[in-house]
């Protein structure tokens, strides 16, 4: 296995572990929103993080896949995974 596709493998991995655990917590907000109404002010950013992993564990995962089978267009998805890797970065920096 090349060195590239096991960075990819691990970026896929933390991503959608991060996207797992987000949507579990946004369900259980979405759960106990009725009972906690202080719940429903975090529910938005809860709601765009959850998206920004999924987006991101999305374009790991198509990365992964055209890195491990060599695709002709596995740089193309490299450069996107990157990319996407940076944006979320700069989205959380203050």
């Amino acid at each position: 296995m090349q060195p590239l596709a096991i960075i990819t493998g691990i970026l896929l991995g933390t991503s959608g572990a991060i996207a797992i655990g987000l949507s579990v917590v946004l369900l259980l907000f979405f759960i106990l929103a009725d009972e906690h109404p202080r719940l429903a002010s975090e529910f938005g950013a809860l709601a765009i993080s959850t998206v920004i992993f999924v987006t991101l564990t999305a374009i790991c995962a198509t990365s992964f896949f055209a890195t491990i089978r060599k695709t002709p267009w596995r740089l193309i998805a490299q450069a996107g995974m990157w990319v996407g890797l940076t944006v979320t970065v700069l989205y959380y920096l203050p």
